[in-house]
């Protein structure tokens, strides 16, 4: 495997019809964030050089949220931008839950979720908390097809377009659950679909890439690591602190079984290489992602994830051998 060691440019991709061209391996803000309900181990003092060094490799997606840390993330993008601001980087925020619900409860309509009013309010938070005039990417961070077809989301999309207040929309779709969001697509509003991808959740393939490709739709293959199993550091042993998320994502029911699988992963591991690194290879291999966004809280994270950029395809033997440890799974309790 060949890997970027120098600064060389980093691989880029066209965000689909929007047309940006971004480094193919972005950044996901959710960990660098902190606050409740994420996860723990992230430090204010180095966030700042994380995203430096990110910069500093060719990293210009960078995908936040108010939810990650209650609009610290977007504070920590927006004084990244300011210090850099000749980066080219690109801005993409999301707009929360009026009820909270991660993922939406089966009784729950748009205006339990996203009242027209509550998107307004959340677009004029994120564009403060990044320091903004506009924001290059505003996608909603939950979703239910059913919805689609309500107006109130279709008149602020509309709305925020017509102020220049963002430039694209785009819809975080459930985990595991990658064509609930079609009725959505056929509205033409929705420039930018973020989805879960990586070596387990392959499904996206199925249906929701190709449509992608034939309507010119950015993809952001999100938790390219399955919430972290997939850098090969949990055992069977392996416990969370309460207050971060895992501890109920890696639960009884799910940590046993996912350490067997990433174990029945290591043979495939190419000599030098990382499965980390072949976990990243994976979701960049499909022609209809546009970016990858693995969660980056310290500069060794950046330093070994964005380094992958550049590397060579996948070999044939070795992607069909990937595609043999599909996983597919239904939402649960513990799933979010």
């Amino acid at each position: 495997m060949v890997v970027n060691e120098q600064q060389t440019p980093m691989r880029r991709r066209t965000m689909g019809r929007l047309g940006w061209r971004v480094g193919e391996v972005g950044y996901g803000m959710w960990g660098i964030g902190g606050g409740p309900g994420g996860f723990t181990g992230w430090d204010y003092d180095i966030a700042p050089d994380a995203l430096d060094l990110a910069v500093d490799m060719g990293c210009t997606f960078f995908d936040t949220a108010w939810a990650y840390g209650r609009g610290k993330s977007e504070e920590l993008l927006g004084e990244l931008r300011e210090r850099r601001p000749d980066s080219g980087i690109r801005l993409a925020t999301k707009v929360p839950p009026l009820n909270r619900e991660w993922p939406p409860r089966p009784q729950d309509t748009l205006e339990d979720v996203f009242p027209l009013d509550h998107i307004l309010d959340y677009t004029r938070r994120s564009l403060d908390n990044l320091g903004v005039d506009r924001i290059d990417l505003l996608q909603l961070h939950v979703w239910e097809d059913r919805w689609a077809a309500d107006p109130a989301w279709q008149k602020a999309v509309t709305l925020l377009k017509d102020q220049d207040l963002i430039d694209g929309f785009g819809i975080s779709v459930n985990r595991w659950e990658p064509t609930n969001c079609f009725a959505a697509l056929d509205t033409g509003l929705v420039d930018a679909i973020q989805v879960i991808y990586n070596v387990f959740d392959q499904a996206p393939e199925d249906e929701l890439f190709s449509r992608a490709i034939e309507e010119d739709i950015a993809i952001i293959a999100r938790v390219p690591f399955d919430e972290g199993s997939l850098t090969g550091n949990l055992s069977a042993d392996t416990v969370f602190p309460p207050e971060d998320w895992r501890a109920v994502y890696f639960g009884p029911e799910n940590l046993p079984p996912t350490v067997e699988r990433v174990d029945a992963l290591r043979g495939l591991v190419p000599a030098g290489e990382t499965l980390p690194e072949l976990a990243l290879r994976f979701a960049l291999h499909h022609p209809a992602v546009s970016v990858v966004i693995p969660g980056m809280r310290r500069p060794e994270h950046v330093r070994s994830n964005l380094r992958v950029s550049g590397s060579a395809p996948l070999p044939a033997e070795l992607l069909e051998a990937l595609r043999a440890h599909r996983w597919d799974r239904q939402p649960t309790h513990w799933s979010m």
